[in-house]
Parts: structure tokens; C-alpha cells; sequence
């Protein structure tokens, strides 16, 4: 039975807002509010350079991917505890249910926390906690994606590597972000290696900023099984083709993109283009704290910018499961509660 039935634009937002659906990219440091990062620094006796919520919220004007990155790493500096990592991972974890986010995959960054001294211990053990209460309390899974740094050597990424493994049955995956221009994915070939040979899953942030040829050495070198952004890849027709065959999923984050000048409206984004090339694209909020909306404002807000349909939202929230590392009952148990959820508003 098809759960697909032509509805109208004025119930879409509903539908949008009600589906479940799952969270492939979202950096768990970008979630932390305003008003979560001054009660922090408060508890941990840290000043901060903003003298107030609005003040800090007003500097939120950013022209490019290292704009965001300068007062990303200073917001993420009142994280000192592990009680620290896990209210902001749970507070994020509320505001994923009440979304309708039923799985969700951290992205967090071990090196940036380290480099302050705080422990890697410390940070995973806070995130992993608040992981286990929101299944208990929100019925949202949760599991973790460590990534390296891109901006930093591979000998850092194998040391921060190391430091991990002790923990390893408390991460999924393996994955690439910071500053993407001038830090091609290759950069990280062996270290990516090692990781397979450890098991995890592999993703990679290409071409968000960065040119199609990173999409294609994430792929070829680092051989990761999805793409963080990967919007670049329109520009290069061999790639889509690629991409659509593999199946490698995109995780696009639209307001991240807007907010970064990646595209200078949603009207103009590409999300319907790669959809209709036939890709499994995604979509998800990335650093919603900082780029104005978590997942119900990514879609809603897209959709009625780009004049995307109810089937675009079948897809992107079935490809969401899919593209997951979740094991298969799971998936499809999910899609089973999105075929539900469609069918209530045929």
C-alpha cells in the first residue's frame, strides 16, 4: 500500500511536523543554546566575552564556515564536567522529541575539549548518559560519531584515536568536519584506514564548502558510507550519477547552509535537484543553536521556500532510517511508524 495521498499545502506543515524521522547530522556542541552556555559558565566561574543571552545571540552573523567555527569553539569552552556534556546532550535530546526525531546520531569533538584539559573520559561518559536516559525517558535512541578535526594533523586524529578506544562500544562511527577548504579528505587516509580495520562506520563532511573532488576522495580514499553536506556535488554530473547508484547518502542541512552563505535564499537551495537525480539526501539541523531551527524548522521552513511535496517528505524521512547505523529491525520498525504517520493523513 502506497501511504502517499495528495494532500494540501496547508496541512504539509503538519505533516512535516508529526512524521518521525532521524537525525544523521547534528554536532552536539552546535545545539547548546544561549542561555545554556551562561549557566554553564556560570557553574564553572567562567567570564565570557558577552555580557548577556542577546549579546552572545547578536554575534550570530556569520559569512562563512570559519565565522561560525571562531565563536563555535568559544561557546564550546563552558564545558568543563561531565554533567556539563550531558545537559547539553539531553537538552538537546528534548528538544529532538518534541521534533518528532526518533533516533539521532551525535556528531562530537573530542579534540576541541582536549585541547582545554578536559578529558576524553569526561566528555564521553557525560554524552553517552544522556544517550541511555533519553531511550528511557524520550524513547529517542541516540549513539555517538567522534570526529577529528580537520583543521589538525592526522598524527593528532590517530593520538585522539587512541585515547577513544577504551570506549569504543559507546561509538558507532568515525567522522570529518571543521574548516573543509584547504583540508581535502585525504589528508586523513590512514587514519580513516585504521578506523575500518576497527569497525566503525565511516562518514565525512564534503563538499559543503569544498569542491566535488572532495565528495569523491571521501569516497574513494577515506571510503566513508555518507556524505555530511555533500550539496556541491550538483556541480558535477559524473559525481550525482555516483552517488544516486551507490545510494550514499547525503546529510544536508539547509538552514546551515543558508546561514553559512552557502546559497543566498532557501528558495535557491538544491535539496529538490538532488532528490529528483534520485540521491538519498537527508535533512537535518547541524548546528541548530547557532543556524536559527532544529529539524522541524529545516523542513518546514525549506519545504515552503522550495515548494517540496509530501512525497519529497516520505523520502527524505524513509531515507533518514535507511542511511542509518541502526540495525534493520529497527529500521523498519521506523519506516513502519512513518507509513502510519502517512497514512493518517491520506
Amino acid at each position: 500500500m502506497n501511504p502517499i495521498r495528495p494532500m494540501t499545502r496547508d496541512r504539509l506543515p503538519e505533516l512535516l511536523r508529526a512524521m518521525p524521522k532521524a537525525e544523521l547530522h547534528i554536532h552536539i556542541e552546535g545545539s547548546l543554546e544561549p542561555e545554556l552556555i551562561f549557566a554553564l559558565a556560570q557553574r564553572n566561574g567562567i567570564d565570557m566575552a558577552y555580557s548577556s543571552v542577546a549579546e552572545l545571540r547578536q554575534a550570530y552573523a556569520f559569512t562563512n564556515l570559519q565565522s561560525f567555527l571562531d565563536i563555535y569553539y568559544a561557546g564550546a569552552s563552558v564545558l568543563i564536567t561531565e554533567q556539563d556534556f550531558y545537559d547539553m546532550a539531553y537538552a538537546y535530546f528534548v528538544k529532538a522529541a518534541g521534533d518528532n526525531v526518533v533516533h539521532a546520531e551525535l556528531f562530537f569533538d573530542p579534540q576541541t575539549h582536549t585541547a582545554r584539559g578536559v578529558s576524553i573520559d569526561t566528555v564521553i561518559r557525560g554524552l553517552y548518559r544522556a544517550c541511555v536516559d533519553a531511550y528511557a525517558k524520550l524513547g529517542v535512541s541516540g549513539s555517538l560519531i567522534r570526529c577529528f578535526l580537520r583543521h589538525l594533523s592526522e598524527q593528532e586524529a590517530f593520538e585522539t584515536l587512541e585515547q577513544a578506544l577504551p570506549y569504543r562500544d559507546k561509538i558507532v562511527g568515525i567522522g570529518l568536519d571543521s574548516g573543509e577548504v584547504g583540508n581535502p579528505p585525504e589528508k586523513f587516509a590512514r587514519v580513516f584506514a585504521r578506523c575500518r580495520e576497527l569497525g566503525f562506520h565511516l562518514v565525512a563532511h564534503a563538499g559543503e564548502e569544498g569542491p566535488p573532488a572532495y565528495v569523491w576522495t571521501a569516497l574513494d580514499v577515506l571510503k566513508v558510507e555518507r556524505i555530511d553536506h555533500g550539496v556541491q556535488s550538483s556541480k558535477d554530473a559524473a559525481l550525482m550519477q555516483r552517488l544516486a547508484s551507490d545510494r550514499i547518502a547525503l546529510t544536508v542541512c539547509p538552514l546551515s547552509n543558508l546561514k553559512l552563505c552557502v546559497f543566498p535564499d532557501l528558495a535557491s537551495h538544491n535539496l529538490k535537484q538532488l532528490l529528483d537525480a534520485g540521491l538519498a539526501a537527508t535533512v537535518n539541523s547541524d548546528d541548530p543553536a547557532y543556524f536559527g531551527g532544529y529539524m522541524n524548522d529545516n523542513f518546514t521552513q525549506t519545504f515552503a521556500a522550495t515548494g517540496l511535496q509530501a512525497q519529497h517528505a516520505y523520502t527524505l524521512a524513509r531515507n533518514s532510517f535507511e542511511a542509518s547505523f541502526i540495525e534493520a529491525s529497527a529500521k523498519r520498525r521506523y519506516i513502519d511508524q512513518l507509513d502510519a504517520c502517512f497514512a493518517t493523513f491520506a
